[in-house]
């Protein structure tokens, strides 16, 4: 069996993992948390709170399919009117997870027949949250983890460089069946994690997952010829390669400026390596991205002192130079464990699930620093993806992953920064 960075092998058993170097740490107990025990044993949640199961891997979709397995990614859309449009990727790989449809079976929209990852569509009523329909929209990708949303519908991120893979796909929010895989070259091949666009320019930002990786923007030439245009990694003015996860000091905005990637499109994965030539940054594994208030805002999972995760906000200087800000790290993992998939709430709260040993969490970040806890994940304390909110963010939805749920969760949100208890990052 091949081993990758979502499965191990112990003592003969293959086990779904969200990165490896936490499996040689002991996993500590939580303290208390504002949260209340689920008696259904799937997601501890907020007193004045609630959840609901919307869809699970193996569920008959409504164009024939099943719901492939390792739901990742997400992002919501508004729909016709009353409803709602989920996008959301899964993160299946050679060996770990399940696909929509059987060996042989791939549709001749496939990207490539011999893998099962891809994007399926969720429409939900807006108010009952009641599934609407299903349906696979991109399939043949791998390992598509995260992504994000954009003018142009659901960006769809690759998480590997395996031959004829690692891109970025866009997958059209209308689509009632599987279309043609639609893929963007300019945002680069490498082990793509997420994507987010700033309406103003149609600058897309892009995380890498890797432990030496960089941070990318696409500037396109011309805000109206989108995937036309440059692929850059951020550099700190007057530091080359500099370390994220040694050097960033909490509150400090660093100065940045762009390096162009020559070769968007290599056989082989050298895009960070053209990057740090030139003395880009390097970050450890970024993960989830989204764009907000002309800033976009990061996670690192194993930056910082720990190890357990750093969130970084990119404030785009409309006429001026970019800047970096490092707005939380982990100094206890009980506060912050190992962020993946971000998002911003409308009031400005970062919001990030955890994948991390600990029994990963569901939690907001203020933006003056306070950390509080949203859910917990205590069906297989497995990784926590795709948090997103409705439009006018009353609904949050998440997936877990390694338990093939979809979830929405509703409740006072916007109070949370305000209520206690809350921990400083």
């Amino acid at each position: 069996m091949k081993i990758d960075r979502r499965t191990f092998v112990i003592g003969g058993v293959a086990v779904a993992v969200g990165g490896l170097p936490w499996l040689l740490r002991s996993r500590r107990p939580r303290p208390a948390s504002a949260l209340k025990p689920d008696p259904e044993g799937t997601l501890n949640v907020r007193e004045g709170f609630s959840y609901r199961v919307l869809e699970r891997t193996g569920q008959p979709m409504n164009d024939g399919y099943r719901v492939p397995g390792a739901p990742d990614g997400m992002a919501c859309f508004p729909g016709k009117p009353g409803q709602l449009v989920l996008m959301r990727n899964h993160e299946i790989t050679r060996s770990y997870g399940k696909g929509a449809y059987a060996s042989g079976e791939a549709p001749k929209e496939a990207y490539d027949p011999e893998t099962y990852g891809g994007v399926t569509r969720l429409i939900v009523n807006a108010e009952s949250l009641e599934r609407v329909s299903s349906n696979l929209v991109l399939t043949g990708t791998l390992k598509n983890c995260c992504g994000g949303p954009s003018p142009w519908g659901w960006l769809s991120c690759e998480e590997t460089v395996d031959r004829g893979h690692g891109y970025v796909f866009v997958c059209k929010l209308d689509a009632e069946g599987v279309q043609p895989a639609e893929r963007v070259i300019g945002y680069g091949r490498f082990t793509h994690e997420a994507a987010c666009v700033d309406p103003v320019t149609n600058a897309a930002y892009l995380t890498e997952d890797r432990g030496d990786g960089c941070f990318y923007r696409f500037l396109p030439h011309d805000p109206k010829k989108p995937f036309d245009g440059t692929l850059q990694a951020l550099k700190i003015v007057g530091r080359s390669r500099f370390d994220s996860a040694i050097y960033a000091r909490e509150g400090q905005k660093l100065p940045v400026e762009w390096v162009d990637i020559d070769d968007v499109d290599p056989a082989e994965d050298t895009i960070r390596q053209q990057g740090q030539e030139r003395g880009a940054a390097i970050f450890r594994r970024c993960e989830g991205t989204f764009f907000h208030d002309g800033a976009a805002y990061f996670a690192a999972t194993n930056g910082g002192p720990k190890d357990r995760g750093q969130i970084y906000k990119l404030t785009v200087g409309r006429s001026g130079p970019d800047s970096l800000e490092c707005i939380a790290q982990s100094h206890d993992e009980d506060v912050i464990e190992c962020p993946d998939n971000i998002t911003v709430t409308p009031w400005g709260d970062v919001v990030f699930a955890e994948d991390g040993p600990g029994g990963n969490f569901v939690r907001g970040l203020t933006p003056n620093g306070l950390v509080y806890d949203i859910a917990q994940n205590v069906r297989s304390k497995g990784e926590i993806a795709g948090v997103c909110f409705s439009p006018d963010g009353t609904t949050l939805f998440l997936n877990l992953q390694w338990d093939g749920l979809t979830i929405a969760i509703r409740g006072p949100f916007s109070s949370l920064g305000r209520a206690a208890p809350a921990r400083s990052a």
